[in-house]
C-alpha cells in the first residue's frame, strides 16, 4: 500500500443520544478543518458475511425538505457509482428516474400539505 488517508468522524449527541452535531474530516482534504454536516450515510461491504453494514445518522435540526435533497442527491450519485463500477448504463439510468420520480412525488406531497 503507497499511500492512506484517514476519515475522522465526530458526532455530538444529547443527552438522549440524539445526534445534535456531525463534523467530519479527511487527511486528503486541502482544509485541514472539521466540515460540518447535518447529515451522514456510510456504508461498509463485508466480504466474508456478503453483507452491507451502514451509519446513517442525522442530526435533529435537519429538516424534511433537506432529507429530501439528501436522498435524492445520494440516489443519483448511487447510480453513477453503480455505472461507474458495473458498466450497466441501463440500471444506472432506472436507479436515475427511480430517484426523479421519488423527489417529484416529495414535492408534490410538500405542496398539497401547504394547501
Amino acid at each position: 500500500m503507497s499511500k492512506t488517508s484517514t476519515i475522522q468522524i465526530q458526532v455530538g449527541l444529547d443527552e438522549n443520544k440524539i445526534p445534535e452535531s456531525i463534523a467530519w474530516s479527511a487527511t486528503d482534504n486541502r482544509e485541514e478543518r472539521m466540515t460540518k454536516a447535518k447529515a451522514m450515510m456510510v456504508s461498509f461491504w463485508d466480504p466474508a458475511e456478503k453483507a452491507a453494514l451502514r451509519i446513517d445518522l442525522w442530526t435533529k435540526d435537519m429538516m424534511v425538505d433537506e432529507m429530501a435533497d439528501f436522498f435524492f442527491q445520494t440516489l443519483m450519485t448511487m447510480a453513477d457509482t453503480y455505472v461507474r463500477a458495473t458498466q450497466y448504463k441501463d440500471q444506472g439510468e432506472e436507479m436515475r428516474a427511480f430517484a426523479k420520480d421519488f423527489y417529484q412525488k416529495f414535492q408534490d406531497k410538500q405542496a398539497a400539505e401547504q394547501k
